[in-house]
């Protein structure tokens, strides 16, 4: 049994849980999802409690009022720690709790105390705890199913996400590919880089011009000739 609960309406939605005993708390810890913190009292026994943060926050992003309602449902679930006033709640993201073989059902440890935080709490709110507990709503559900869909439907839209990220990384390429076609294209139409039919008409020589030039050379050609023979022969 796994007992659900919202966080105070003016916070946003934001849904928080616990097991009913420690073998809950075990399913809870084998199938907890990466946005879930853990929250539990310090050095007392009491309920693990969970808050579902929403996709892309982290721990930073827990606001004052939803920390309380955290810290308040797992000090009114700790038998020692519900007697006692100034206990310290203790609370870290899901991925950094360690479970060993050697451990007890229930029992957890972490992987890096730097990332576990500590929040004070003096003393029981009775209007938190019974708004909490309004909210309550019991249910069994199937852990491993829940987790398996949810990771299924990530994956999903990784990869609709990676397809949308190469589509519009070809268009871009192809983009760059017309215009740099076009630049070429421009470069080759610039009005100072050609040469018109008339301009070509006017600097080309008519088949009859090249006859005559030629004549001319021969002629040249022949008066240096008689000029050499001239000068030999005195």
């Amino acid at each position: 049994m796994v007992f659900y609960f919202k966080a105070r309406p003016e916070a946003g939605d934001y849904t928080i849980f616990m097991g009913l005993d420690k073998y809950e708390n075990e399913e809870l810890i084998k199938y907890g999802f990466i946005k879930d913190i853990w929250f539990h009292v310090d050095k007392m026994s009491s309920a693990h409690v969970y808050l579902r943060l929403k996709k892309g926050q982290t721990i930073d992003d827990i606001s004052e009022g939803v920390l309380e309602d955290c810290a308040q449902l797992v000090k009114a679930n700790s038998i020692q720690g519900n007697k006692v006033n100034n206990i310290d709640v203790v609370y870290t993201p899901w991925s950094n709790l360690k479970k060993t073989p050697s451990m007890d059902v229930g029992q957890v440890g972490f992987h890096n105390s730097k990332m576990v935080r500590t929040v004070r709490v003096e003393k029981r709110i009775n209007e938190i705890v019974n708004s909490l507990n309004k909210t309550k709503v019991e249910r069994k559900p199937d852990l491993k199913a829940e987790k398996e869909a949810v990771y299924a439907a990530e994956k999903a839209e990784r990869k609709q996400q990676l397809r949308e990220k190469k589509r519009r990384e070809e268009m871009q390429r192809l983009e760059k590919e017309r215009q740099a076609e076009i630049r070429s294209y421009k470069g080759l139409m610039v009005s100072e880089k050609m040469t018109s039919n008339k301009q070509i008409a006017a600097t080309s020589k008519s088949f009859q011009e090249v006859e005559e030039d030629f004549i001319n050379l021969l002629s040249v050609k022949e008066g240096w000739f008689l000029f050499t023979s001239f000068s030999l022969q005195a």
